[in-house]
């Protein structure tokens, strides 16, 4: 679809403009006043839902903030449910349903709003425990049950449970580990671009060095995409969960309007209503004090997002925004070679920090990749004997 920004006119826009009344979030219709046009109003309560749903609050519609105003519409109850394996179905209300099973004590995984094979699975485990027919579609009779039962699981969020128990036993060694590194962008898509210098370019030389140091760990490290292609964040997601991914990291770096705009910034899957990735968001935290102690890069924090790649993948994720392009010290830093092994090496420090588990850790900035690799060799030399 085209984007839709301010100044625009015509179908689409009143189409916008209806979901956003929908929403409360823009007042009726106005005598005298176009109703297809993309005004002042339009751009703030687009920027408003972008906030609200964790999407790059831009003021433009594009694929995700439109793919974000259609899914927000549908609630629990207003559609039959089911696994479409061609044109999967996605919406607020597989949310909610995804939620609900896990209260319920079943696994549909982490509740990113898509109807996938798990959800399926979860679905029929309930619908067979409660005498119902085990078609994982979710109709009127499936649904009386799901609002008449009370909760199983209480406490926590048990998928979170989940996520950190596989954490603990996949042990604090690299060896077998199987990461996917996400070099955002590729092909004719440079991301941002500044003076010749490409996100595109940049962060697939940085993902090649981190995937240089990960595999002599002993990690099963893969690259996302080619150098010439540009995946769309839903096939990255399918990659890593046909891939069985344990972790992917998504590279990226940042331009603005604004050349003063300048740092580092980490993000998790979490959608600001409870679920979270929390190993996403540990993993994101320890790979954004490992960098801002290598590099002194300005601090712009860590935070969840319901960014597509963020939400579609079944394992932790997390999404490292290097600098601005656009900042001249920023660009400079990305420009250096010698500053993008450190980079890599901060990221790679974060991953084993992360399977340690708080375990024989050092203070933050000081583990380099020799002391890694001579951790990796002495446990598997002492598992040897």
């Amino acid at each position: 679809m085209q984007l839709l920004r301010r100044g625009d006119s015509g179908r689409a826009v009143v189409e916008v403009r209806a979901t956003l009344r929908q929403f409360g979030m823009l007042p009726g219709p106005r005598p005298g006043l176009p109703d297809d046009l993309f005004d002042v109003h339009v751009e703030q309560a687009v920027r408003a839902f972008q906030q609200r749903r964790g999407l790059i609050t831009d003021g433009i519609v594009g694929p995700a903030t439109y793919r974000a105003l259609r899914e927000a519409g549908w609630s629990l109850g207003d559609r039959m449910l089911a696994l479409m394996i061609s044109a999967p179905m996605s919406g607020d209300d597989v949310t909610a349903l995804q939620e609900r099973l896990l209260e319920l004590g079943f696994d549909p995984g982490r509740p990113g709003g898509m109807f996938d094979e798990r959800t399926e699975k979860a679905l029929r485990a309930f619908q067979r425990e409660y005498g119902l027919v085990p078609d994982g579609v979710c109709g009127p009779a499936t649904l009386r049950s799901l609002k008449q039962l009370g909760r199983k699981v209480t406490g926590g969020r048990p998928h979170l449970l989940r996520e950190q128990e596989l954490l603990r036993e996949a042990g604090p060694r690299m060896r077998g580990k199987r990461i996917v590194v996400d070099p955002g962008h590729g092909g004719l898509d440079h991301g941002v671009s500044v003076s010749g210098a490409t996100e595109a370019g940049l962060m697939w030389d940085l993902g090649r060095r981190l995937v240089g140091r990960m595999t002599a760990t002993g990690m099963e490290a893969m690259l996302s995409r080619r150098e010439d292609t540009c995946p769309s964040d839903w096939e990255r997601a399918e990659f890593a969960n046909n891939a069985g991914a344990d972790l992917v990291l998504s590279l990226h770096t940042d331009g603005n309007r604004s050349m003063h705009a300048n740092g580092l910034a980490t993000f998790h899957f979490g959608n600001g209503s409870g679920s979270t990735s929390t190993v996403g968001e540990a993993l994101a935290g320890l790979i954004q004090r490992e960098l801002l102690t290598r590099t002194a890069m300005t601090d712009c924090g860590t935070q969840g997002r319901t960014w597509e790649l963020l939400r579609l993948t079944r394992m932790p994720t997390v999404r490292i925004e290097i600098g601005y392009l656009t900042h001249l010290g920023d660009r400079r830093n990305l420009l250096d070679p010698g500053f993008r092994d450190v980079v890599a090496e901060g990221i790679l420090v974060g991953v084993k920090r992360l399977y340690l588990l708080g375990q024989n850790d050092q203070p933050t900035g000081t583990f380099t990749f020799s002391d890694v690799l001579a951790r990796e060799l002495e446990r598997g030399g002492a598992q040897a004997i």
